[in-house]
């Protein structure tokens, strides 16, 4: 090979962007997911396909849902809720963030907040919130994953380019019960307050 055509090449490997991670997707429709336990006034945990070895863990209670993804600590499952005041509920449709390595590291979910109407205090859908809600998914090692950002679906133009880099960016890093999940981008008025509860 030529020298001038060498350096050509080895200067153009050098420059190019590092790859971004790439996306899986998976179903955590109800239907496919198995009962563990259930308590009164509709409130119950499942444990929903995700993928590989890596399952997806569904908790109901009063009207609103939380999820952890991957193999998270038994804590968590058993006394964690991260999810939002008003009642919600999330889209079945996960998107799994993988590492270079194939690793899923992150997952992201759409959930609907069900705003009441300040006028009658019932739910509608002229008052609906959309967010997505970025998680660490919990390694085998230590069992740490929880929420760690959101984006508001409906004040951002491309919602879901921004929780990819959200998730890509702050997955690795965070520090479950420790760093603070917040909201990035623009946020409307839809998008509500989180709420959080993370055993020690």
């Amino acid at each position: 090979m030529r020298p001038k055509l060498r350096y050509f090449l080895s200067a153009a490997l050098i420059s190019a962007p590092a790859l971004a991670n790439d996306s899986v997707y998976t179903d955590a429709s109800r239907d496919k997911c198995r009962l563990l336990r259930e308590w009164e006034g509709a409130s119950s945990q499942m444990l929903c396909p995700g993928i590989g070895d890596y399952p997806v863990h569904f908790i109901e209670s009063d009207m609103r849902q939380s999820f952890f993804f991957g193999h998270a600590r038994q804590s968590y499952l058993e006394n964690g809720f991260e999810s939002f005041g008003p009642f919600n509920h999330a889209e079945t449709t996960v998107e799994w963030r993988l590492d270079a390595n194939g690793k899923p590291v992150a997952a992201i979910l759409r959930w609907i907040i069900e705003n009441p109407d300040p006028q009658t205090d019932r739910s509608t859908k002229a008052f609906e919130g959309q967010v997505l809600v970025i998680s660490k998914v919990a390694q085998k090692e230590d069992g740490d994953g929880c929420v760690i950002g959101y984006v508001d679906a409906l004040a951002n133009a491309d919602a879901n380019t921004l929780a990819r880099r959200i998730a890509d960016e702050r997955a690795a890093s965070f520090r479950c019960g420790t760093d603070q999940a917040s909201y990035h981008g623009n946020r409307g008025e839809k998008a509500s307050e989180p709420m959080h509860f993370l055993p020690k």
